[in-house]
């Protein structure tokens, strides 16, 4: 046990032995190391000092430099300076010369001007001397003062002026009838130009075809009761006679014959031909014509552009499609009146769609004078007070065949448009084959002349354009057969109104690069 404790003494006296000799060691080296550091620290301040003592230097000299070249600069620009200020100068001094010269000149020039004016001064002097004694001088020839004179020439002269006047004012009243006779032919045959219609229909009568001659036994039935039921419920007369393939249906209620034609038509496709199917077919013919009726009657106020008429007015209106006069289509013509009306109109200022309403409407009586009493014109004036149109209107109706007054420009417009669209050629009292039959007279009449080309009736017959052979007719020979060709039409054809005969020459010449 002892040697343990002997040991272990041993042991911790060696211990603090070494601590203190390691802690004398470290306490040499840190001095050492605390030495060497304040003298790296002196060396390192005396680096910094001489470091910044040569920066210190380069500073100086460069601010020298920088110092020495701005003085350069500032003599340099100064220099410049004093030379533009010299410049300056010596240019103010040219312009004090130039205009010390001017100044010489205008002192010069006033002298010359007032030496002239002195000059005029004396010279109007001398003329109004002068004046003054021819004026003298006049008053001695003539006898007369100043003032008198100029009295005596004022009353001349007034006399002169009030014939001159009275002359100018007849002048102009013959110049004004006769450019208002010119602009009215030039509003109408406007207008006339512009609506160019033509239409030609039959008025009594209408043919239905049949498939084969059989048709006819069948239309007419046992005993003729098929024929008798058709005419009592359709209310016209079926003419059958030897024409192969057709029957005509007679009538001047267009609207009834219409009916009967759209029956026939129908039962001719169904075959089926006996008394109660007539009636049927009768029925369902009348409801088709009822609707082609609304139809055309909306089909004419969406062409013409007039709105706002009353369901029954339009109606009215589409009854008109089956009405003729004088051959003339109704709902056609009174279109055509409706256009003229609204053309004119606008030629002249008046109220556009207040004209054309009323041409438009002119005619309506004509859709119910079948059947009441009265004249078309009563019918139609009655029929627009009941439908609550404006008496513009009522009064155009009343006056287009001139029976009353007219109360407006409208009514006259109508008037004019209604006589222009029945009394063009080809618009009235004569029916399609007369009609065709007169346009080819009129190109026969034309085609008979030597020279001829070939002719062409155009604008419903108001005009034959003629084509001629330039080698056999020349332009001086043309007049002459211009005037031979309408002394013919006038000697030979009957028409309303006038025809125009139209020549035309021209040279055509052909060749071939080869």
């Amino acid at each position: 046990m002892l040697p343990y404790i002997i040991g272990g003494a041993v042991a911790l006296v060696l211990g603090v032995i070494g601590f203190f000799c390691g802690s004398a060691f470290r306490k040499k080296s840190a001095e050492k190391e605390i030495g060497s550091a304040e003298t790296e620290a002196k060396r390192i301040l005396n680096d910094a000092l001489k470091t910044a003592e040569t920066r210190r230097k380069e500073v100086l000299l460069e601010a020298k430099d920088e110092i020495h070249q701005l003085r350069q600069e500032t003599e340099k620009d100064l220099r410049e300076r004093r030379s533009e200020v010299q410049r300056q100068e010596h240019r103010l001094l040219q312009r004090e010369e130039m205009l010390d010269k001017k100044s010489d000149n205008l002192e010069a020039k006033e002298e010359k001007l007032a030496e002239r004016a002195k000059e005029i001064d004396s010279k109007i002097e001398e003329c109004e001397t002068l004046k003054k004694s021819q004026m003298e001088m006049l008053e001695k020839i003539s006898g007369y003062s100043k003032e008198q004179a100029k009295a005596y020439l004022l009353q001349i002269l007034d006399g002169e002026l009030v014939h001159e006047k009275a002359v100018r004012i007849k002048e102009f009243e013959q110049t004004t009838k006769d450019e208002s006779a010119n602009i009215a032919r030039e509003v109408i045959g406007r207008a006339i130009q512009r609506c160019a219609a033509d239409h030609s229909s039959e008025m009594t009568v209408s043919v239905v075809a049949l498939p084969n001659d059989e048709m006819k036994g069948r239309i007419i039935g046992r005993e003729g009761r098929n024929i008798r039921a058709i005419e009592n419920a359709t209310g016209v007369d079926l003419i059958i006679d030897d024409t192969p393939e057709a029957i005509t249906v007679s009538s001047f209620e267009p609207i009834r014959r219409e009916i009967a034609r759209v029956t026939l038509e129908k039962l001719i496709q169904d075959g089926r031909i006996h008394p109660a199917r007539i009636e049927e077919t009768v029925s369902k013919a009348t409801a088709e014509v009822e609707a082609v009726i609304k139809r055309e009657g909306e089909k004419a106020m969406i062409e013409t552009g007039v709105h706002n008429i009353h369901p029954e007015l339009i109606k009215l209106l589409g009854r008109l499609h089956f009405r003729t006069s004088y051959g003339q289509n109704v709902l056609n013509h009174s279109i055509e009146v409706c256009h003229l009306s609204g053309l004119i109109a606008s030629e002249l200022g008046a109220d556009v769609g207040l004209a054309k309403r009323a041409g438009l409407l002119h005619d309506v009586g004509k859709a119910i004078d079948h059947e009441q009493e009265g004249s078309h014109i009563q019918l139609g004036v009655e029929v627009a007070k009941k439908y609550k149109e404006n008496d513009i209107i009522v009064n155009a109706i009343h006056a287009h065949h001139g029976e009353v007054e007219a109360k407006s420009v409208i009514a006259c417009i109508v008037q004019a448009a209604d006589a222009i669209s029945a009394a063009r050629p080809g618009a009235r009292r004569e029916n399609i084959e007369n009609y065709i039959k007169r346009l080819e007279k009129l190109e026969e009449i034309a085609n008979s002349f030597n020279g001829i080309e070939g002719s062409f009736a155009i604008q419903a017959g108001r005009e034959i354009r003629i084509i001629v052979k330039p080698e056999v007719i020349s332009d001086d020979k043309m007049l002459i057969i211009a005037r031979d060709i309408a002394k013919r039409i006038e000697d030979e054809l009957e028409y309303p109104g006038q025809i125009k005969v139209n020549l035309i020459r021209e040279n055509r010449v052909v060749d071939y690069a080869k």
